[in-house]
């Protein structure tokens, strides 16, 4: 046998021991890992989070309303948005409980940090933080469905 078909027959079990594995066990788990050694000031790993809470939602509004973590208030950029509603919201409910997690779409969104500055400008004393992995985190641990129909 040359080197070539050898080369052929290794690959090709590979790929069959590889297609054997996907099939029995499925793909590969993607979910986030936080590591609270790594997380910025301000941030949060779910696990950390010690209910009760305040959670805002940054995402746009048509995210929140399909599939925002239930109990959770809106706050977003959006210029479109009534701005002054939020915060009067907020503070509301943030008066309530001075402890509050904000989130986003995912690990690379940057808008929880944001909003979550917003809040500590509006009163220090409020403990706020940022939830690192933002809504995928929630999803992963099953606190929240996905309506959107994607994966």
């Amino acid at each position: 046998m040359n080197a070539a078909v050898q080369l052929l027959m290794v690959v090709g079990l590979a790929a069959a021991g590889a297609g054997g594995t996907y099939f029995a066990k499925g793909p590969p788990v993607r979910t986030l890992v936080c590591d609270p050694a790594t997380l910025k000031p301000g941030e949060i790993c779910l696990e950390q989070v010690q209910e009760p809470v305040v959670w805002i939602d940054a995402r746009p509004r048509k995210d929140w309303q399909a599939n925002g973590l239930p109990g959770s208030i809106l706050w977003n950029l959006d210029g479109a948005e009534d701005a002054a509603a939020f915060e009067a919201e907020a503070m509301q409910k943030l008066f309530e409980n001075p402890k509050a997690v904000v989130y986003c779409s995912n690990e690379d969104c940057g808008v929880s940090q944001q909003v979550a500055e917003k809040i500590r400008k509006l009163d220090p004393e409020f403990d706020v933080k940022a939830l690192r992995g933002g809504w995928q985190a929630l999803k992963d641990a099953g606190r929240v469905r996905d309506s959107s129909g994607t994966p």
